[in-house]
């Protein structure tokens, strides 16, 4: 049985997403994790006063980035891993980059955007 976090990588990664513009994406996203059957999507969601994760599945939380500098996109990870609903976290992202296994002792995984167009 695939996991929920294998799911989700698999279709970030292998899909061909137009990798222009974040806010367009996200509902495109949210279409192929509708087609795929995954309940539970939830979008923009509130964690803090000034943090809003792209998606939320359960505890799995989904940042989507397009560009922006690794170490903010970094810092933007670990303060929603700071919050206790947040059990584990995926950056679905275009940006070279990578994240250790675990944030704030929560797994953390990157999903390669451009990857789909390889």
């Amino acid at each position: 049985m695939t996991s929920l976090r294998a799911q989700i990588i698999d279709i970030l990664t292998t899909r061909r997403w137009p990798l222009s513009d974040e806010k367009a994406l996200q509902p495109l996203i949210e279409t192929e994790f509708a087609a795929a059957g995954i309940a539970g999507v939830r979008r923009e969601v509130h964690l803090g006063p000034h943090d809003i994760v792209d998606f939320m599945i359960g505890g799995l939380a989904i940042e989507v980035k397009v560009k922006g500098q690794r170490r903010s996109i970094f810092r933007q990870l670990e303060r929603y891993c700071s919050y206790a609903e947040v059990s584990e976290i995926i950056l679905a992202t275009n940006v070279p980059m990578s994240l250790p296994p675990e944030i704030c002792g929560k797994p953390a995984r990157v999903a390669a955007l451009g990857r789909g167009w390889l």
